[in-house]
């Protein structure tokens, strides 16, 4: 049987306990229409890039999928008319990553460096600029800092 990952959005102000009601009943709907389910994972309630059906957040959860065309075409077909799931994407893959997905992997990262992203140095973001980078651009030209004496005579006169 094809292997699928499918990954859904329900609405942000349904609860996790409905999240995982839903992870269910689709799960069912694989399992009735001759598939399994080998893994779900609920990534957590994150922000959306943009506005999609009035939400700006959304429950994110992936399924990793072993079903025929048909059962996976019948639940996006019910995904389609559930009000609780406000986007869904289906791909088909070779094989299924064996362990936590990247989205699982780069949060556990981030709680054990106690930070998220990498941290940027001051100096590193000015580049290599020597000693030119502390003057202001009147100071790095000795010319522009003197004023021309025809202008000097011509004020005072």
């Amino acid at each position: 049987m094809p292997l699928y990952e499918h990954v859904f959005l329900a609405r942000q102000d349904v609860s996790t306990q409905q999240v995982e009601g839903l992870q269910e009943t689709f799960r069912s709907l694989i399992e009735e229409n001759g598939g399994s389910v080998a893994k779900t994972e609920y990534w957590g309630l994150k922000s959306l890039a943009y506005r999609v059906k009035k939400n700006r957040k959304a429950h994110y959860t992936l399924m990793n999928i072993d079903a025929p065309h048909a059962a996976v075409a019948e639940m996006e077909r019910q995904m389609g008319l559930s009000t609780d799931v406000i986007r869904f994407m289906t791909i088909r893959v070779d094989g299924h990553e064996d362990g936590p997905s990247a989205m699982m992997r780069r949060s556990d990262r981030d709680e054990r460096d106690g930070r998220r992203g990498p941290r940027r140095d001051r100096d590193h973001d000015r580049g290599d600029r020597g000693d030119r980078g502390d003057r202001s651009p009147r100071e790095a030209s000795p010319e522009r800092s003197a004023p021309p004496e025809a202008n000097n005579e011509d004020a005072s006169q």
